[in-house]
């Protein structure tokens, strides 16, 4: 599982790109915990909508923006196949955010789990 830690300033955003596995009946879902108000997740739209070949793993972009200062929230992506809740992901991404008080540029540090 990879674990990536991100410093925002409000306002602020972080693209994620994960593969996605839709052809296999995978989805991409997440959960925020910590200060779940401090920051807010959304799915950016396809950029090769309808273009992929069938089969072929698909990357899925997910902006990640900082909404209040002081704020730490821990993001927890799963990819499910929602059919099978019983199932373990297939893969997992974590990334840690911190909300800096600052108009800081958005700074990444990436670890391993």
């Amino acid at each position: 599982m990879e674990v990536r830690g991100v410093v925002l300033g409000a306002g602020e955003s972080y693209e994620l790109r994960l593969t996605g596995r839709g052809a296999r009946g995978y989805v991409w879902t997440w959960q925020i915990s910590g200060d779940a108000d401090a920051v807010s997740v959304s799915e950016a739209p396809p950029g090769r909508a309808g273009r992929a070949v069938p089969g072929e793993p698909v990357e899925r972009t997910y902006v990640v923006r900082g909404l209040r200062p002081g704020g730490r929230a821990r993001i927890r992506f799963a990819q499910v196949r929602p059919p099978y809740p019983q199932e373990a992901p297939y893969d997992e991404a974590v990334v840690d955010v911190e909300v800096s008080q600052g108009a800081e540029s958005a700074q990444a540090v990436t670890g391993g789990a």
